[in-house]
């Protein structure tokens, strides 16, 4: 009985000595290792969600585990941001945000996140244009001819949106500041009502992205008087830019970026942050975006957080003057 406990610790000593060789202990999973969730929040078949099929699929080529879109409408995004705040900080659950991200933090108070401090600001993606459309019957076909008429009927012009507080919303606001002229908001749940009550002629203008306005205006039932945006659309190529009608700074575009959790570890996300700059410099990447009428936008996070910053700023700053209230 006495050599029970010597042959016991000796047992233990060689068990400790094998262990401590290396390769006894398995080495953690190279990431991914599984499918990753790409969450957006937004319905099925809209912008936003062809832009994550769309880089989606390029990255999961690349690392070679599935990117599982995951839809998650409402609350103007913010069901979907919290989702991801709350998941955990591993790189498998992110979301392709876009600019409600820095808007919802003016429009909603108290602010329902920090998006500099509940997330990781991965990268910039791309942008479309919001557009001005028009119905056909409208008289003015252009910019300053709208100017013009608003300013020769203040608050009698109005113009429908996809709802109190979405980006195109935002964007004709800011507009109109910078124009002098006041224009009457209608707002809808969503573009696709906004765009028919406009086509149906109960509202002369709507702003829509141009993704959502392009069929319309194929078929001859919207014009477009401007892309809020720096450059010209390739899908609206012959449509001036709100620069070239006589506003040059001002831009207003639907931006998608990459996040994760706050607390993922470094080496996972400068991982996504290299693989999203390789599926953006694909040529079919590139085309898919620029079909529905998008630039793809490759830059490093820094870039992508000082985005997010300043539009958090402008939006904040509309929002005190305007008092505009989400749906």
């Amino acid at each position: 009985m006495r050599l029970a406990f010597p042959l016991a610790r000796r047992s233990a000593l060689a068990l400790l000595t094998v262990l401590a060789l290396p390769g006894a202990w398995a080495q953690a999973p190279a990431y991914p290792d599984r499918p990753i969730k790409l969450v957006v929040g937004y319905p099925a078949g809209g912008a936003v969600d062809i832009v994550a099929r769309t880089v989606g699929q390029a990255m999961s080529i690349s690392m070679g585990q599935p990117v599982v879109i995951e839809n998650k409408p409402g609350a103007g995004t913010n069901i979907a941001v919290k989702s991801v705040i709350s998941a955990a900080p591993d790189g498998y659950t992110l979301m392709l945000a876009a600019n409600a991200l820095a808007a919802n933090m003016a429009l909603y108070q108290p602010a329902p996140f920090d998006a500099e401090k509940d997330l990781v600001l991965i990268s910039q993606v791309g942008r479309v244009p919001v557009v001005i459309a028009a119905n056909p019957a409208v008289p003015y076909n252009t910019v300053a001819q709208l100017i013009a008429a608003a300013k020769a009927k203040p608050d009698g012009i109005a113009f429908a949106s996809p709802g109190n507080g979405a980006t195109p919303h935002m964007a004709v606001e800011l507009f109109a500041k910078a124009a002098g002229i006041e224009l009457q908001h209608v707002p809808y749940r969503g573009g696709g009502p906004a765009i028919t009550d406009t086509i149906g002629g109960q509202v002369p203008l709507v702003a829509v992205n141009a993704l959502e306005a392009l069929p319309h205006v194929k078929s001859g039932k919207l014009k477009v008087l401007a892309a809020l945006s720096a450059n010209r659309t390739s899908i609206f190529p012959d449509t001036p830019t709100i620069a070239e009608s006589g506003y040059p700074g001002f831009e207003a575009s639907v931006w998608y970026g990459l996040v994760a959790p706050a607390g993922t570890p470094k080496a996972v996300t400068d991982r996504l942050h290299a693989e999203v700059q390789k599926a953006l410099g694909q040529p079919e990447v590139k085309a898919r975006m620029t079909g529905v009428g998008g630039e793809v936008t490759p830059g490093s996070s820094a870039q992508f957080a000082a985005l997010v910053r300043s539009e958090r700023q402008r939006y904040e700053k509309l929002v005190k003057e305007t008092g505009i209230k989400p749906d």
